[in-house]
This record gives structure tokens, C-alpha cells and sequence, in this order.
């Protein structure tokens, strides 16, 4: 009988509690007085309840436009948003601070947390990389424009690390298509890879592959496309052992280079062949 009179004073107590904190916001935020209100809100930021904090700058930002108070509320109010993981509305409102503030000492960071708030949007490889692409292009923004700042090398590592990305979902498409045997589009999916990632450490990999797609569709294309593709077949194999003599694929490319010289000269002299019977007739 004294635990549960125990456990129910304990319960009620904390009602107690939870219900005079939210009425002491609450009246804070009826209150009207903006000093007050501008004092409150940093100190709920500063103790981790994002939330209130938001809630109280939104109602004192218009009473603070045009005073000097304005850009510190402003920016405060903007990590809001990205500490409550609202990265899309973070990078808005600290875009918007910059282009408030343009010779704020604050811009800068402002600059860096809106692509930052892209960067945290940016997804697993496997879907679309819009926001990846994003902050990519808005921390390469940042570099040209703070080629000096401390964050350039945080940036550029950054930039590595999403590119990385992009180049895996290339990848990954390249292998779906050959394994589907799309040989042509597994084909321009890896060409597309090496034009845009020339630093890729699987270039060996992706010209093999080229080398195999390109052999493939000659082997299964229709008579009329065999010869046009066994050329092409042969020009990415002599490419690919010209480059990777040491390769554990050159026996396996080697072989699809030679394969694809014999189609080719049999190719040739059966066409040879039929232009002189077509000639003799």
C-alpha cells in the first residue's frame, strides 16, 4: 500500500514538474516582452531544446529587424533547423543569412552549414543523388569563394567522399546492365565512368568489363552489326592489355582481342566473297 502511494506521489510530482516548465514557456512566450523573450530563447538554445529556442526567435525576429541583434538571432535561428535534422529548411534559412548579412564575420560558416545541410541529405548510393550533387557543387562554391579558409581541406575531403558515391551508383548500373546482358548500355554506363571519374582506382575493372561487353553484343548481334562491333571489340581489348600487361584478366582480354581478329578477317573475306559472286553473276 506505501510503494503504490510511493510511485503515485513520484508520478505526480513529475506531472507537476513537466506541467509548471511548459507553462513557464508558455508565458515566456505570451509575455510580449522581447528582451525577455531574446534572453530565453538563447538560453533554451544553449540547453539542447532546439525547439523552444525556434519557436521564441521566430516570434522576435521582426521586432529586431534593422537592429544589430538581428544577424546574431538570425544565425542562431538557423541551426535550429539543422539541429533539429530539418536539412532542407537549414540550408535555405542560412543561405538566406548570408544574402541578408553579405559583410557578416559569420557568412562564411553560414556559406559552409548550407552545404553542409545538403551534404547530410545526401543518400546511400543506391538512390537518387540530386542532394548529393548538390553539395558538391555548393562546397566547390565555397572553395572558390574562401580559398584560404580552414574548411577548404574539410570541403575538398568531403567532395571526395560524395564523388566516391557517384561513382559507385555508375558502377553499380554498369554491373546490373551487363549482368542483364544490356551489353550496349553496360557499354556507355562504363565509358560515362571514365570520362567522369578519370581518378577512378577501378579503371582496370571497368575496361575490363568494356572489353567483355563489347565482345558480347558482337557475338550476339545480328550479322548485318557483327562486323562494325568486332572492330570495336578489338580496338577496347588492344586498349585494355596495352595498358594492364600485368592484369590477372590479360590472358582472358588477350583471348577476346584474338577471337574477335579471326570474326573479323572471316567476316571480311565472306563479304569479299559474295561482293565477287554478286560481280561474276
Amino acid at each position: 500500500m506505501k510503494k503504490r502511494f510511493f510511485f503515485a506521489s513520484v508520478l505526480v510530482g513529475l506531472a507537476l514538474l513537466f506541467s509548471g516548465c511548459k507553462s513557464q514557456f508558455e508565458k515566456i512566450r505570451a509575455s510580449g516582452n522581447t528582451d525577455l523573450i531574446y534572453q530565453k530563447a538563447f538560453s533554451y538554445y544553449e540547453n539542447g531544446e532546439y525547439l523552444r529556442a525556434q519557436t521564441l526567435f521566430e516570434l522576435i525576429i521582426p521586432a529586431y529587424r534593422g537592429k544589430p541583434e538581428l544577424e546574431k538571432i538570425y544565425f542562431t535561428y538557423s541551426y535550429t533547423y539543422y539541429n533539429l535534422s530539418k536539412f532542407i529548411l537549414a540550408n535555405y534559412y542560412f543561405k538566406n543569412f548570408s544574402s541578408t548579412f553579405p559583410t557578416s564575420s559569420l557568412r562564411e560558416e553560414a556559406d559552409f552549414m548550407a552545404a553542409f545541410s545538403d551534404y547530410q541529405m545526401s543518400p546511400t548510393y543506391r538512390l537518387d543523388q540530386s542532394y548529393t550533387e548538390k553539395a558538391i557543387e555548393e562546397f566547390q562554391t565555397f572553395v572558390n569563394t574562401y580559398p584560404t579558409s580552414e574548411r577548404v581541406k574539410e570541403c575538398n575531403r568531403l567532395i571526395d567522399e560524395m564523388r566516391l558515391k557517384l561513382e559507385k551508383k555508375v558502377f553499380e548500373e554498369g554491373i546490373l546492365y551487363f549482368n542483364l546482358r544490356q551489353y550496349q548500355a553496360a557499354t556507355v554506363t562504363f565509358e560515362n565512368l571514365l570520362k567522369d571519374f578519370p581518378e577512378t582506382s577501378n579503371a582496370e575493372q571497368v575496361r575490363y568489363l568494356i572489353s567483355k561487353a563489347t565482345f558480347n553484343l558482337a557475338e550476339n548481334s545480328i550479322y548485318d552489326k557483327q562486323e562494325e562491333r568486332y572492330r570495336i571489340a578489338v580496338n577496347y581489348a588492344k586498349d585494355f592489355i596495352g595498358k594492364y600487361k600485368d592484369s590477372s584478366n590479360y590472358k582472358e582480354v588477350k583471348s577476346i582481342h584474338d577471337n574477335s581478329v579471326k570474326k573479323l578477317k572471316s567476316l571480311t573475306n565472306g563479304r569479299y566473297k559474295d561482293k565477287g559472286s554478286r560481280l561474276g553473276s
